[in-house]
């Protein structure tokens, strides 16, 4: 990453998903997908700089061609500049083709129910692209699908991990996924191993508990602000924790041709 003018310019070598994730801010990147080949790192920098700083970014390019794949990570100095960069810029069309933008990380703390799933016998040509676009066919993805890598090379160890927000979607992809062929070999997809655990797998009971708990939780939390809803109760004639009572309704004007009413009176009160 070079600085130009007091600015920090667009990392052309940096690598944020091989051997340099550890270096970036997972939960102030974004994913950008759909790009046009036109697009460039220049590009992409001026395009997603209008929702905030941007820290580096990183279009993985093909090996021997050295264009790029169609899709790259942004990396934000905030959390909330990669937010907003999601409100803003996904969708929108650059060169004619609507771009997908979403986090890298969405909110873990919150969606990180235990849905991570283990993917192995990965051909070597699998990157993290492809997984997300097979996978994501299931339910929504938390994190950029991430694939071991040696930390020399960059090449793949022929497996990675896959985590969703929800077990319905995880055991869907179990379910369909198990022993398909994805660039030529036959994959398998387990629940992953716990970190810190003797052998546990992801996706127990407990967790599963947990994460329907989670999601009551958020539900509720979702629901609009209904404070107004029942309308003002302050208005005259209004007892406490009484709804006012509702204005008489004004009279029906008479049909065409028909006599008008009498006006109130002494006769017309005593009827």
């Amino acid at each position: 990453m070079a600085v130009a003018g007091g600015r920090i310019t667009a990392g052309v070598g940096a690598n944020l998903i091989g051997q340099h994730a550890q270096d970036r801010n997972q939960e102030a990147t974004v994913y950008c997908g759909n790009l046009d080949p036109q697009m460039t790192e220049e590009l992409v920098w001026e395009l997603f700089i209008q929702a905030g700083p941007v820290v580096n970014v990183y279009l993985p390019k093909d090996r021997v061609t050295n264009n790029h794949q169609g899709y790259g990570f942004v990396e934000f100095r905030t959390e909330e500049d990669a937010d907003y960069a999601v409100k803003i810029l996904n969708m929108i069309k650059v060169f004619g083709k609507p771009i997908r933008v979403n986090k890298a990380s969405q909110d873990k703390r919150q969606q990180d129910v235990g849905a991570n799933l283990f993917i192995g016998n990965l051909d070597p040509d699998v990157d993290e692209k492809l997984l997300y676009d097979t996978f994501n066919a299931f339910g929504q993805i938390t994190q950029t699908p991430k694939i071991m890598r040696d930390p020399e090379t960059g090449a793949s160890r022929g497996f990675g991990f896959v985590s969703y927000d929800s077990f319905q979607a995880s055991d869907g992809a179990i379910e369909a996924m198990g022993g398909q062929f994805l660039c030529n070999r036959p994959i398998t997809v387990s629940y992953a191993y716990k970190k810190d655990t003797k052998g546990e797998r992801h996706g127990t009971p407990a967790e599963r508990m947990m994460a329907d708990q989670m999601a009551a939780t958020m539900a509720a939390q979702s629901r609009p602000n209904q404070l107004f809803s029942a309308g003002p109760k302050d208005r005259p004639g209004a007892g406490p924790g009484q709804e006012a009572p509702a204005a008489p309704a004004a009279p029906a004007a008479p049909p065409p041709g028909a006599p008008p009413p009498p006006a109130p009176g002494p006769a017309a009160e005593g009827l």
